[in-house]
């Protein structure tokens, strides 16, 4: 991937180019940014630039030869590790060599995905993956190596927070020192869950979410009118992964919206009305069978949904980007009962379930008494 493939983002790619030129490039790196900006897909064009010998401009002119191995992510010096979990392909001690094919097929036509995305093409999207410590012996192995090619030797490490801690604690003094001409690129959305201890060694780059304009120029590219395009754009909240879902209507925020519809008219039910109790353990055996990774998106959907009605109900209306496309549910009806008195609860419960879920907690059990719970928050009376 070149950098003119990159979607926005001239800052950094600027800073990337000029920082190579200058041959000041910090042996470990962190991009940092949410997700669907682009921060797998700069890495590839900053590594590329850098192993291939690529100039600015339209970053052509290094090495035909290494590029055309990089147009097809089979460049003997660069390496990747990702998160990785057990399944049909592989039995046991899954690492991501048993995964590569998928990753190069996720890497084209997904460079701007996700997690889940990822899962869902390897088949693990009912388990939680993870970057274990197998995984990192074989970094090690990898990087003991000399360079095929006598340059750089690059190792991408796409979603590091799902680094365990033993891990990175075998990773830890490799990336302090690591050999000659050795680079790591750890790629993050929440810098905060990789060990300070890692984020101590690395140079870190913030990215911004995709601007608006930008999103929207790329929708267009692809056979969007103009409006259409900057619709979808606003609705993205800077993620070009969810705008091309909600382009391809393959976003699983459709389902969640239908989960959250669902979820809030049986808590509003509730009140008063024991049946309805029924209704909202049925709710939570229904997203109790799906995958933990699915539960914890919906959990943070429902967090989003949470702060876009209290922006409305605050007045600040050209802040909020949400739009639910269930049949007469409309936002701003719900937002007068998201307020000052509640939502610092609901937030916590909200965060707290995913802590158990995560942590493996009976999901039929967390999901029932959040659904009780909030009930009676969304109940209870603005101040």
């Amino acid at each position: 991937m070149l950098f003119k493939d990159v979607l926005g983002l001239d800052h950094i790619k600027n800073h990337l180019a000029l920082s190579a030129d200058r041959g000041r490039i910090a042996h470990a790196q962190l991009f940092v940014g949410p997700e669907g900006s682009g921060t797998l897909a700069m890495a590839l064009a900053y590594v590329q630039y850098l192993v291939c010998e690529n100039t600015k401009g339209e970053n052509l002119g290094g090495n035909q030869a290494c590029n055309l191995k990089f147009d097809s992510l089979a460049h003997p010096d660069v390496h990747f590790a990702f998160p990785t979990s057990n399944s049909d392909k592989v039995r046991s001690h899954a690492v991501s060599n048993h995964y590569m094919d998928e990753w190069r097929q996720f890497v084209k036509e997904q460079p701007y995905g996700n997690l889940f995305d990822w899962y869902r093409l390897i088949g693990i999207e009912k388990k939680q993956g993870q970057i274990g410590v197998d995984e990192a012996m074989d970094v090690v192995k990898k990087l003991a190596l000399k360079s095929y090619e006598g340059g750089y030797k690059v190792m991408i490490i796409w979603m590091a927070e799902k680094m365990n801690t033993a891990a990175a604690n075998k990773l830890l003094k490799l990336i302090e020192e690591p050999p000659q001409k050795t680079i790591f690129l750890l790629i993050t959305e929440d810098e905060e869950q990789i060990l300070q201890t890692i984020r101590s060694r690395c140079q870190i780059l913030h990215f911004p979410p995709l601007a608006e304009e930008t999103i929207a120029n790329a929708l267009v590219e692809k056979g969007l009118v103009r409006e259409e395009a900057l619709r979808l754009a606003h609705g993205a909240n800077g993620n070009f992964n969810k705008a091309i879902d909600l382009m391809n209507r393959d976003s699983e925020d459709l389902v969640f919206e239908k989960w959250f519809v669902q979820w809030v008219r049986s808590a509003f039910k509730a009140k008063g009305n024991k049946a309805a109790i029924h209704d909202l353990i049925m709710w939570s055996e229904e997203v109790a069978k799906t995958g933990r990774e699915t539960q914890k998106k919906f959990l943070k959907y429902c967090l989003s949904v949470m702060r876009q009605a209290l922006l409305i109900n605050f007045g600040a209306d050209e802040l909020a980007y949400m739009q639910i496309h269930v049949d007469n549910f409309k936002l701003e009806k719900f937002a007068p009962f998201i307020h000052e008195s509640n939502i610092l609860d609901i937030v916590a419960e909200l965060e707290e379930a995913m802590y158990h879920i995560e942590r493996n907690g009976n999901s039929k059990i967390v999901l029932t008494d959040l659904s009780i719970k909030l009930t009676r928050l969304l109940h209870r009376k603005a101040a």
